[in-house]
């Protein structure tokens, strides 16, 4: 029976190669990109998940600030992992994990490359309880023997060492300590939250410190500066383990107002540490567009397979008036559906398979389209279930229910209700293709807005170096720089003007009110680092140099405002145990995303605390500036590699995975168009088969090509024309929504709607045009020669 079913099917797609072409092409497209949206999705919604014990995993953040200033930051004091395991019964286990700055490059004989791509880490013998990473050589209960001992990745070992067993191996980083290699770890997967090149082990960090206000690293309450995991026995309430520990810090530290929360392991990926979404927003959304795919492609085989329904009644109705039953039938069609479904299956996959180094590489995965892997056949096994019950079963009960004697006398009729439907199906598939059109439109937009917004300061040409040694050299650096070609300005801070990483709430100033305090960010700067970047003063002036300015300060508008200081210039502030006077205000200017707004800023006059140097040019002479930088980093830093970056790149680095969704959904939005002009486009042939005598009359009456196009055009049109009615507030409420995550965003435009609603209807139109006017100029004797 099958074999017959199967026979009759493939008969079927070779009598009709148009049709079932437009139908596998649809049907492949939509597969495809429906797949690489959807293992895109389950690979962001499978972070952490490898981890055995994540539903008991869980990392400290500790609220900070008070009012508008209130933060959540993700590092805590060291203290607290070993509290939380000494005096909380409800911890079973910690670990502290501390980046690494000490070292920038490692060598091994002759090779000397930097860390890696994840970076070093000080981290604790529990990582490896706690977490399932997989340590393939060394002892999990004593990882590091002693504090020279390193543990690296698989990866990082290959890069200094090739296929040699690395354990013993001694690194020498930075030119004056060695590391004996004394564990090799496989390399972090993927969807793990945290990952490394190197660890180091966490007793070095307890060494080293040095500290004269705090005794030792397990007594430093003010340096927010660990990620700190805990384990807790099953059925614990977090929040129980959030108040001790609040408790604790308070005991030890007691002016602090510092109120620790959990954030679950499993909520880290694509939330904020406050337990809102951050990523989850995206990632919903990137699914809603996976299954749209699916579903226009699904509208086009069942749109079609509808249409073409009464030319394949006569054949239902003779295998009727044989003895087919309507369960026959059916069946028949299923798998008609079936065998059109996995030639597009098949084709689909190769698609993917050969299209996945390119989304990798858009989309910042390293995801592997492998058949092997369970999880790839979770999303292939939902995928083609749903879309396949959804293509065949409504073609096959239509199909199957003819009346035989209706169908052979020439009288049947698919009913106002079946062309309702098919309309409907029509509406809704380019509902969803303008509403990706219209959404594509705003995301390029905000994009735009995002990198051609005033910042309040200048970052055009100007590129940074890591001083090292430079730094006991700077001015006489700087006074050589100056006359070389290229260079217009040199200025050096301790962190980067375009995302300022810091903040503490450790400060004070005249007037300050007993509970009020914020969150401020400092920066180490020069006395011309204003003047280089173009920062510009609100009240007062910047600093001269002088040794006076030491004990002076410059805040941003919105420091003072925060602070509630009036006629700030003159007044005491303290930042730390520095008390001193501020001398100025600048106008606020952007140094983070502007997904955030802007926060406070003090500047001080520490050049002894700069460690980056900052060298404006030109574009044409860049080339010149970098080479000249380059020969003063090789005679001061001969051990260490020449590496710089120019402020644009690093400011564009803060909004890549937006750049990322932008170019996806330019491409998705486009896929989505394709799909529904390949379904317009075999229903328009259809039409004009239908309608081949009507429109062979019309000739002979004397109706030109351009009324016959219009007639069959109209429509189809009309329909395009009332799905952009539809999506129009349903896309300016979804777009509205997305662009809540910005704090800085454009205001969505009645002309975006109006570019995407003509847009369709041109596509439309030239869809339609295609084949309509192919029909209206068709010879009319060959349609009318058998009446």
């Amino acid at each position: 029976m099958f074999k017959n079913y199967f026979k009759t099917a493939w008969r079927n797609i070779l009598n009709n190669k148009f049709y079932a072409i437009i139908n596998i092409a649809g049907l492949t497209v939509g597969l495809t990109f429906g797949l690489l949206i959807l293992l895109w999705v389950n690979d962001e919604f499978s972070f952490d998940g490898f981890n055995k014990k994540a539903a008991n995993i869980y990392q400290i953040d500790a609220q900070i600030g008070t009012g508008s200033s209130k933060q959540i930051w993700g590092g805590v004091p060291a203290p607290i992992g070993m509290h939380a395991v000494k005096d909380v019964p409800e911890v079973v286990s910690s670990v502290r994990i501390g980046q690494n700055y000490n070292y920038s490059v490692f060598r091994y004989k002759d090779k000397l490359l930097p860390g890696g791509n994840y970076g070093a880490f000080y981290t604790e013998p529990s990582l490896f309880k706690i977490f399932d990473f997989k340590l393939l050589k060394g002892d999990i209960n004593k990882p590091f023997p002693d504090l020279h001992s390193i543990i690296i990745t698989e990866s990082t070992a290959k890069r200094f060492f090739g296929n040699a067993d690395p354990i013993g191996k001694v690194l020498l980083a930075d030119n004056k300590d060695n590391y004996t290699v004394a564990g090799v770890l496989a390399d972090f997967p993927e969807n793990s939250s945290f990952k490394a090149d190197m660890l180091f082990s966490f007793e070095v960090v307890k060494k080293n410190f040095n500290n004269g206000y705090w005794k030792t690293a397990e007594q430093d309450w003010g340096d927010y500066f660990y990620q700190t995991f805990l384990l807790l026995r099953p059925g614990t309430s977090p929040r129980v383990v959030a108040d001790k520990l609040t408790a604790i810090h308070r005991a030890n530290q007691k002016e602090t107002t510092v109120q620790y929360v959990m954030q679950s392991l499993q909520k880290i990926h694509l939330y904020n540490a406050d337990g809102t979404p951050s990523g989850l927003q995206t990632v919903r959304i990137f699914l809603i567009v996976g299954i749209l795919i699916l579903i226009i492609a699904c509208i086009n085989y069942v749109n079609l397979s509808t249409a073409r329904a009464m030319l394949r009644s006569k054949e239902v109705s003779v295998r009727k008036i044989i003895g087919a039953e309507r369960t026959q039938l059916f069946a028949q069609f299923i798998v008609e559906t079936a065998l059109l479904f996995s030639i597009a299956l098949v084709a689909s996959f190769i698609a993917v398979k050969l299209l996945m180094p390119v989304y990798n590489n858009v989309s910042g995965k390293e995801m592997q389209f492998d058949l092997l892997d369970s999880n790839v056949w979770k999303v292939i096994g939902l995928t083609v279930v749903g879309t396949l019950i959804a293509s065949s079963i409504y073609p096959a009960m239509l199909l199957s229910s003819f009346k035989p004697i209706n169908a052979l006398k020439g009288k049947l009729s698919l009913g106002v209700g079946n062309v309702v439907f098919r309309k409907t199906l029509v509406v809704t598939q380019f509902i969803f293709s303008i509403g990706l059109i219209i959404s594509t439109l705003i995301i390029n937009q905000q994009l735009k807005y995002i990198r051609e917004k005033e910042l309040g300061y200048d970052k055009s040409y100007v590129f940074s170096v890591g001083m090292g040694d430079i730094h006991k050299n700077y001015d006489g650096v700087r006074s050589e720089l100056m006359s070389r070609p290229g260079v217009t300005d040199v200025t050096r801070a301790g962190d980067y003007i375009v995302n300022l990483g810091g903040s503490t709430g450790d400060t004070d100033w005249d007037g300050k009110e007993t509970k009020r305090s914020f969150l401020i960010h400092p920066i180490n700067v020069d006395k011309n680092y204003l003047n280089f970047f173009k920062l510009r003063f609100a009240e007062g002036s910047g600093f001269t140099g002088e040794k006076a300015d030491s004990a002076h300060f410059i805040l941003n508008e919105t420091a003072v405002k925060e602070a509630g200081i009036k006629n700030p210039i003159g007044k005491r502030f303290k930042l730390h145990d520095w008390n001193g006077t501020i001398i100025g205000v600048v106008k606020d200017f952007h140094f983070a995303s502007l997904k955030q707004k802007i926060e406070p800023a003090v500047f001080c006059y520490r050049p002894q605390d700069c460690w980056l140097m900052f060298v404006r040019t030109t574009g044409k002479d860049a080339p010149k500036a970098i080479r000249a930088v380059e020969e003063y980093s090789k005679k001061y830093n001969p051990a260490f590699p020449f590496k710089y970056d120019f402020m644009d790149d690093i400011y564009d680095s803060l909004y890549k995975s937006d750049v990322r969704s932008g170019t996806l959904f330019n491409v998705f939005a486009m896929i989505a168009v394709v799909i529904s002009c390949l379904g317009l486009f075999g229903l328009v042939t259809y039409t004009a088969q239908v309608k081949v005598k009507e429109i062979g009359i019309r000739k002979v009456l004397g109706a030109s090509v351009t009324n016959i196009t219009a007639m069959i055009s109209r429509d189809f049109l009309v329909l395009v024309a009332l799905s952009l009615v539809i999506v129009t507030p349903i896309a300016w409420y979804a777009m509205a929504k997305w662009l809540q995550d910005y704090a800085y965003r454009i205001h969505i435009q009645w002309w975006v709607f109006a570019l995407a609603g003509v847009s369709a209807l041109i596509i439309a139109f030239v869809t339609i045009s295609f084949q309509a006017v192919k029909a209206a100029m068709a010879n009319p004797v060959k349609s009318l020669r058998s009446e």
